[in-house]
């Protein structure tokens, strides 16, 4: 099948590439001219598993192209509209989107009618709204088909997700649109759920928010946990985790879903989904007139809990002022160099408005953000950003941190207290001269020192 994707991001490429593997011509449309060149080389812009070399096969089959010339679309059967969506203050910004449209609309061969599938992340009504009219008006009396298909895609395990998914919604009211996207995703076995476009939006933000949610709550139950006498986070969620509605037993075995991942206190979440969706979900209830109490409360718990970190060490410092704090970690999560609203940078930011001195390490991440405008050092090994430092603050969970030589660090450390925000080596064997601080444990219930247990 001619398959065309326009937008070179996460989801685009990721979906291109995985479509080309399956034996499918297929065209990348790309308007980022640095972005072209690398992506033609078999270089992703960003770093995820497999990409690169899947890039690269596809590529020298010429199963995949990759061109700024909206015009290669013209032939494809179907055409993926899969640009950025962000939030501007909590509301969808779909411009990139709209543009796009207006742009293939003015490519699409008069003899066919191509399906056009909304791969984008946007807020219910978007795809037979202002999508379709942005087809309609780019070029009147067009002909097409339209559809909203969503991503359920983990950066990290993007390319595993889309090869073995766990679900495929298809969104469309369009016979036409159906039956293709049928044919074109039947390798796939997994449940495939065919409803309204308007149905296919919101799945995507109800799946996100449902993270999101549990997220905040455990959270919040640790800033709890924190303040009580004789309470522990991870055995509480220990403790919820092994109901049998989220672990069952089959055959004798307790099944771990990896939702229980969720189920873990943090610093918060970040990254490229769950809080732009999170807000778009919430501001678009708030527009309706219906406001969300809950992805509202969802929202606030998010931002507050990288300033109780803060409180965890200040209290042990008694001031951040002249202070060089370093942050282990600056992507949002392991596995992935994406810093988009990661919790490292509101860290940072705080710390240096409290003036201290922020260096950092991630084993990844090479360059800060652009607009990122607080100084951070960024150092090129851990026990380099740990060198001289008052504290030292994990932040992602890298297991790169796990096995550095926590014996001799202290050493480079003015002082040896380190707060683990993913209560990340709460159970690994750090020397006693270490001050270590947990979160979700009371500071009354615990000497500073990792628990020896597994």
């Amino acid at each position: 099948m001619r398959v065309g994707v326009v937008g070179c991001g996460f989801v685009g490429l990721v979906t291109a590439a995985c479509f080309a593997e399956n034996g499918h011509d297929v065209v990348c449309i790309e308007r980022d001219a640095a972005r072209v060149d690398m992506i033609a080389a078999g270089k992703a812009p960003f770093f995820e598993p497999n990409l690169d070399d899947m890039l690269s096969t596809a590529l020298g089959a010429g199963g995949l192209r990759i061109t700024p010339d909206m015009g290669a679309v013209s032939n494809c059967e179907v055409i993926f509209l899969a640009v950025g969506t962000p939030t501007v203050d909590g509301t969808i910004d779909l411009s990139q989107l709209l543009s796009a449209a207006r742009d293939l609309a003015q490519h699409i061969s008069a003899s066919a009618r191509p399906v056009i599938v909304v791969k984008s992340t946007v807020v219910p009504g978007t795809t037979e709204g202002p999508v379709r009219e942005a087809i309609e008006t780019g070029r009147p009396g067009v002909s097409f088909a339209l559809a909203m298909n969503p991503e359920f895609l983990r950066e990290g395990s993007a390319v595993a997700d889309f090869q073995d998914p766990d679900r495929i919604v298809l969104g469309t009211g369009d016979r036409d649109a159906l039956t293709l996207l049928r044919a074109l995703y039947a390798p796939y076995d997994c449940p495939v759920i065919e409803t309204t476009a308007e149905t296919a939006e919101l799945s995507k933000y109800a799946n996100n928010a449902l993270l999101a949610t549990l997220v905040s709550l455990m959270n919040d139950l640790a800033t709890i946990s924190e303040g009580l006498e004789g309470t522990d986070i991870e055995a509480v969620s220990d403790a919820v985790a092994l109901d049998r509605r989220l672990s069952p037993l089959v055959d004798g075995t307790i099944i771990r879903p990896g939702i229980l991942s969720y189920l873990r206190a943090g610093t918060g979440f970040g990254g490229s989904c769950l809080p732009k969706d999170v807000a778009a979900l919430a501001r678009l209830s708030h527009d309706m007139g219906r406001p969300s109490a809950m992805l509202d409360a969802v929202l606030t718990a998010n931002s507050d809990r990288p300033k109780q970190l803060l409180a965890l060490t200040r209290a042990r410092l008694g001031t951040l002022n002249d202070r060089k704090i370093s942050l282990l970690g600056l992507a949002f999560k392991p596995g992935t160099d994406d810093t988009r609203a990661s919790v490292a940078f509101e860290i940072a930011e705080q710390l240096h408005a409290e003036g201290a001195t922020v260096t950092a390490f991630d084993p990844l991440v090479k360059t800060l953000p652009p607009a990122f405008a607080v100084p951070i050092d960024l150092a090129p090994s851990a026990e380099a950003a740990l060198e001289d430092a008052d504290a030292a603050l994990v932040v992602t969970a890298w297991p790169q941190f796990a096995t550095l030589d926590w014996v001799t660090l202290p050493d480079r450390m003015r002082r040896p207290l380190v707060v683990d925000g993913r209560n990340f080596l709460r159970h690994h064997d750090l020397p006693q001269r270490i001050e270590y601080v947990p979160i979700g444990v009371n500071p009354a219930d615990h000497s500073g020192q990792p628990d020896r247990h597994e």
